[in-house]
């Protein structure tokens, strides 16, 4: 069993309930939805189980997972105004869109394939849509409306779809009404919301009418509300109670069209015959070819470039060894490498005077002299930063105790004085 809903000449939506027997191979269903109204088509799981086998055991119910994939015949996607949404294997799958009117007269075979996820079996039906064409289609006046508390799938629910479009019709007041078109606000680039407080996507409803927007549809284009949804606040609007009870409307997103008074920009073309002007007969290339000579092209590619770089050399050698600027340069650098090269003979010598620290020095009391802590032909190319204690004369070396029975030996200087 199919479902199809056509939500068009009144708020009230129509559904019809079409039974047939579909075989396992291939069956084949027409539906005749109008150009620019809603379409939606449901994409029953119950129909399908009875394409795959039951489970094995009996008495069992049979909840096998089944997903769909729809494509145009031919092709490996859709028509571009037809879109499909299946939220879980375990809900039905919805067709839905505006059908155009380039396709009016054209049967559009949609392929349906059913896969059962559990036994990995394949069912395909073909969908034939014949788009007719409306004779009120467009309608002149258009009113876009943002739900903030519905998801595309409920929206497209032909009893939560029928609530609205009679909230609108009350508000509105046309004689006639129609659902043009339903987008996911995902489709428009919303943020998918997140998996708290039971927040929803959002969803655009198009919906088209014969009579001019009414006054409460109108307020939301005064300039006290245009001020408040330019600060982020709710605007005030007399009919939103209406709505209110089962539709969040976010007002500041609403969209009036007025078709009547927007200037048709349709220019007619001009064809001509088809004929391009004479331009004579064609005369192909000679088979034989005559032979050029690359050496003044050669030169020109060598010589050029060398000339360049030769005066570029002359000018650079005119600023560093003619100009003053340039002389001073290179006295400049000789200087630095030969203080460079002074200051590496010295670190390799180190043909300096001792400091004062390291020379012999006289016992303040004996008179003696004191030798320094190193010899005059100690390797001072290799001298350390810090130079080992030595048993000189007049010290003294006291053992002293460390935890765990250790010893060391604690040096020092002895100084005798005669009385």
């Amino acid at each position: 069993m199919f479902h199809f809903c056509l939500f068009s000449v009144s708020y009230l939506s129509f559904c019809f309930s079409v039974y047939t027997i579909l075989s396992k191979v291939h069956s084949d269903r027409n539906v005749y939805p109008s150009a620019g109204v809603l379409f939606v088509h449901v994409l029953e799981r119950e129909y399908f189980k009875g394409e795959f086998p039951p489970y094995p055991k009996p008495g069992e119910i049979s909840n096998d997972p089944i997903t769909f994939n729809t494509n145009l015949m031919g092709y490996p996607d859709r028509p571009g105004w037809l879109r499909y949404i299946q939220r879980t294997p375990y809900s039905d799958g919805v067709l839905y869109g505006s059908p155009t009117v380039e396709n009016v007269g054209k049967p559009t075979i949609i392929e349906i394939t059913a896969y059962n996820r559990r036994t990995f079996e394949t069912a395909r039906h073909n969908l034939i849509i014949n788009i007719m064409s409306a004779e009120d289609f467009p309608l002149p006046y258009q009113a876009e409306f943002f739900i903030r508390n519905m998801n595309v799938e409920e929206m497209l629910a032909s009893e939560v779809l029928g609530d609205f479009l009679g909230a609108v019709k009350n508000v509105w007041q046309p004689e006639r009404l129609n659902a043009i078109n339903i987008t996911s606000a995902l489709d428009r680039g919303g943020r998918v919301p997140l998996p708290i407080n039971d927040m929803k996507e959002g969803v655009y409803v198009m919906v088209g009418a014969d009579v001019p927007f009414s006054s409460c549809l109108r307020e939301v284009e005064n300039p006290q509300n245009q001020l408040r949804c330019s600060q982020e606040m709710e605007p005030v609007i007399t009919c939103d109670k209406k709505f209110r009870t089962q539709f969040h409307i976010d007002w500041c997103k609403i969209s009036l069209v007025d078709n009547t008074k927007q200037v048709s920009t349709f220019q007619e073309v001009i064809r001509g015959e088809g004929i391009l002007p004479d331009g004579g007969e064609y005369k192909p290339p000679s088979d034989t070819l005559k032979s050029r000579d690359y050496y003044s092209d050669f030169l020109i590619t060598l010589a050029v470039p060398s000339a360049i770089a030769l005066v570029l050399f002359l000018i650079l050698a005119y600023i560093m060894c003619c100009r003053r600027e340039g002389v001073i340069q290179l006295v400049h650098h000789s200087a630095i490498q030969k203080s460079t090269k002074e200051l590496r003979d010295m670190s390799k010598n180190r043909e300096i005077a001792w400091p004062l620290s390291t020379l012999p020095v006289f016992h303040p009391v004996t008179g003696e002299i004191v030798p320094p802590l190193h010899t005059d032909s100690y390797d001072n190319t290799s001298m350390p930063l810090m130079q080992t204690q030595q048993n000189l004369p007049h010290q003294t070396q006291i053992p002293q105790q460390q935890s765990a029975g250790e010893f060391r030996m604690t040096t020092f200087q002895r100084f005798e004085a005669s009385i």
